[in-house]
């Protein structure tokens, strides 16, 4: 039966080794992985998925143009969503959508 020192000693040794097949493995993976992007002409913003292509396609909402104003206070709406309270309180005192239009 091994003695303890022996057995750390063993225990080492095979981190030492497991540590060197790892960082070989690593390495054969970045030399196909950059072999690959070089036949295919990909970037690493291609990888990120930071192209134009997928940046368009990603990009969603943003600020849509106010298409009615409060003329008396400036408060806008785009007419997207509920109605502010002032378009509603101004419609039930019997003004038109169309007077807010801009």
């Amino acid at each position: 039966m091994a003695s303890l020192q022996d057995l750390i000693a063993q225990k080492e040794a095979l981190e030492r080794e497991i540590e060197r097949a790892k960082q070989q493995g690593r390495a054969d993976a970045i030399g196909k992985i950059r072999a690959l992007m070089d036949e295919y002409g990909l970037t690493a913003a291609d990888l990120a998925g930071k192209s134009p292509r997928a940046k368009a396609a990603k990009s969603k909402g943003g600020k849509v143009a106010a298409k009615y104003r409060n003329s008396s206070t400036g408060e806008t709406w785009s007419g997207r969503g509920l109605q502010p309270r002032w378009l509603k309180a101004a419609l039930a005192a019997g003004r038109k959508l169309d007077d807010f239009a801009l």
